[in-house]
Order: structure tokens, then sequence, then C-alpha cells
């Protein structure tokens, strides 16, 4: 490993371009230009799982790992390993289609300190600035199944210098001066406040140290008292109000969100042409879910999309890339860049996971509904009690206190599954399928 270089970047470094681009959207909110970012930091949610399954890795190929034969073979256990992980990212970034780099702070430490993989790169390079408990998706547990809850691992200097005080004098540092804070808001009077109040914390620290951010907003991940068709309109109107509080200096980059539909959407960017509005990927799903979600959130008004797992578990991230970006540019359709991806992976002699018709499908629910974006989607919930109560227990809602202490909001008719009549072994499975939904 190389050692830490802390010399700032050369003169002749090129220009990022995402600070271009951010100045040609406000310049030009209706034009084309649109920033694209890879969230490559899932190691802050999940374990082992994170760098993804093995069927495609870089032109360098495979790295050495240590495994017991008699045990199982490289080949069984299926996940990349970090080596192979950073290699990954490592191509990307050479790639230059990408705007931002999302990573952990442990993997910023390794590729941006320590190695300076983005000092002649377009690229800007970000990382994770808090890992609310509502991510902490490891095997076995259940913490995605309660309240989120605030917490940051890493400091805003150690994003910056790798280390838990910066030397400020020169005003350069060697790490990112870009991250991401998520919030998630559940409907609840103390959480919530605790959640903003936190926020608060972060921004002032923020402020003071000149160090750039985009909010990401996440929907509730437990019953938060709220119909699935004014879900959405309680997340704009949260995050509005929250906005409203912060002055310029302050205030994120651009926002990312779940896109609910074009109607939310729309709602959304029209309030403020000087609020950057993204969208998050959520899960995999099928290639076409991913490409179109992209044309249509662009199409009503996104400027910025993160994508992590649709990336990650693609079978050739470049390729994948590429389409995205020609999406974006409106050079090609959605459905054309399916039949174009596929005719890559055949080219390079690769399986797809799927055949083009089953890739051609559309499975995410926001994307199902109408167009218009006048029906809400319908969200299948594995193991969910309701659909074995009878029509009258149904009709009456959800209890009137759940596992927050609160009395919720009323609902209409089985807007939110029933979380008090849920086994424990229910309640893991319906937030492990909510956070492959959404989280990027």
């Amino acid at each position: 490993m190389n050692p830490p270089d802390t010399s700032t970047a050369p003169s002749s470094a090129p220009q990022k371009s995402l600070d271009r681009k951010l100045a040609e959207i406000r310049a030009r909110p209706q034009g084309r230009t649109f920033i694209l970012a890879d969230a490559k930091d899932a190691d802050m949610a999940y374990g082992v799982r994170a760098p993804g399954p093995r069927w495609w890795l870089s032109a360098r190929g495979a790295r050495p790992a240590q495994f017991s034969p008699e045990v199982w073979t490289r080949e069984e256990f299926g996940y990349r390993n970090l080596p192979e992980f950073l290699d990954i990212i490592r191509e990307i970034v050479h790639q230059g289609v990408v705007d931002i780099m999302l990573m952990s702070p442990y993997v910023n430490d390794l590729l941006t300190i320590q190695e300076g993989l983005f000092r002649r790169s377009p690229v800007t390079p970000a990382a994770r600035a808090n890992d609310t408990s509502d991510i902490w998706a490891v095997r076995h547990g259940c913490y995605t199944a309660e309240p989120s809850r605030p917490f940051r691992t890493a400091t805003i200097d150690q994003l910056q210098c790798g280390r838990v005080e910066c030397d400020r004098t020169g005003g350069e540092f060697p790490g990112v001066n870009l991250g991401l804070y998520s919030v998630t808001f559940l409907n609840d009077l103390e959480r919530d406040r605790e959640t903003l109040l936190a926020y608060k914390v972060f921004r002032e620290e923020a402020e003071r140290k000149q160090f750039r951010h985009f909010l990401e907003v996440f929907d509730p991940n437990v019953d938060a008292g709220l119909a699935p068709d004014k879900l959405a309109e309680f997340i704009n109107d949260q995050i509005l109000r929250t906005l409203a509080g912060v002055p310029m200096a302050g205030r994120p980059l651009f926002l990312k969100i779940v896109y609910h539909g074009p109607r939310a959407l729309e709602e959304l960017v029209q309030y403020d042409p000087n609020l950057v509005v993204g969208i998050l990927g959520g899960s995999a799903g099928t290639t076409y879910d991913a490409f179109l979600l992209l044309h249509e959130a662009q199409r009503h008004g996104a400027r910025v999309a993160l994508y992590g797992r649709k990336i990650n578990h693609a079978e050739h991230q470049l390729a994948f890339i590429e389409m995205l970006r020609l999406i974006t540019e409106g050079r090609i359709g959605p459905e054309e860049a399916v039949r174009a991806y596929h005719a890559i992976l055949e080219a390079q002699g690769i399986r797809p996971r799927r055949s083009l018709q089953e890739d051609m499908q559309i499975t995410d629910p926001a994307l199902r509904a109408d167009r218009t974006g006048r029906k809400s989607p319908a969200v299948s919930v594995r193991n969910n009690p309701l659909a074995q109560q009878p029509a009258s227990a149904v009709a009456a809602g959800p209890p009137a206190a759940r596992s927050t202490g609160h009395r919720p909001c009323p609902t209409t008719g089985s807007a939110s599954p029933n979380f008090a009549q849920m086994t424990p072994e229910q309640r893991r499975d319906y937030h492990l399928e909510r956070l492959r939904r959404r989280f990027g």
C-alpha cells in the first residue's frame, strides 16, 4: 500500500464534472444536464455481502482469498472480497462516466487519501457521512425492523484527512469534501426531533469546516400511520419544511429520495428551482427497471441519480454505466438500451442472469403505476398477516398504539401492514425486502 500523500492536487488536474454540471443545472433547470453517481458504500450497511456477487470482476480478475477446500470453494462462496471490490471502483473511476463515486469512510481512506485515485480524475469522490440504524442490514440482525435512530461513525475531519483533527492551514485536504447525510422521518414527534437535531449538529459542523453534503431522505422504515398514497406528500412536505430553516450556506447540494412516481416528483421539483432533486436506485430489479426509472425520473424533473445495487449487481458494470449515460443524454431509450446491453454481454461472452425477454419486464411497483401518477403502487409484502385477517379486522386498520409508543395518525383501509400481529421473522422479512427496494 502506498504511503499517505497529503500534497494538494496539481493545477493541471481536470475540473470535476460535478461542479460544472451543478452550475449548468442551476443556470438552465430545464436542460438535459444530468449527474450520475455510483453508490459503492454498501459496506456501511451489509457485511460480507457488501461487495456483491462475483459474476463480474474488473479486468484485473480475481484476488487471492483464503478458503479451506474442505469447507467450501471460492466459487461456492459467491461474494467478492474487498480487494476485488476496490478494483471495480478503480476501473469505474478510470472510465470517467459517472460524476460521483460514493464510498464508505474506510474505502475513502484507502483510495482517496492513501492512493490518490481521484487527483487527476473528473470524478468527485464522496463518502457516507452517517449511518443511521435502519441501514444496519447485517445477517440475522433485527435492527432494520426497529424505528430508525440517527448515528454517525466517522467525523468530518476523518472524511477530509483520515484523522480526528485536520490541519486546516492550507485549506486543501487529501480526502473527500462531499458527504452523503441520510435522514428517515417516521411521523413520530420525538424520533423525528432527534433526527433533526442530529442533522442540525452535522450541518453546523459542515458549514464551519466548509464541507459539502447532499441529503438522502428515506421512507419510514416502520409503520408511520400513513396510507401509501399519502406517503410521498408527507416526505415532500418534510423535506421542504426542514430546509426552510436552513440558509444557503448550510443547504445540501442536492437531494436523494425514493421515486414515488411523476406527480410526487414534479410537485417537489417545481417548488424551488434552487433545489436539485435526485433519485435513489433501490433494489437491483431488472435491467429495464433500472433504465426506465432513470428515463422517467429525468423526464419529470430529477437531475441526479444515485445507483448502488443496480450497478453493483450488473453483469458488466462498465457497460451498464455507459447505457445509463446514453439514456440521460437522450441518445437511446430504455428499451433500446436493454437490447444494446444484452448485445454487449453476448459479444463479451458473459451469460446474462435473465433472458432478454425476462430482463424487459417491469418489476418495480412505482414504475408499474399509471404514468400519470394517479394510481398508487401496490407493494407486495411477504408473509403479510393482513392477508389472513377477516375483512372486518382489515377495515379496522392498525392498532391504536405501535411500538414507538404514540398514537398514529388515522389510516384508510389496509394502508399499512399490521406490525403488531407479525412474528419477529415476518417483520424481519418485511424490512429486508423494504431495504432491498430502496437502498442503493
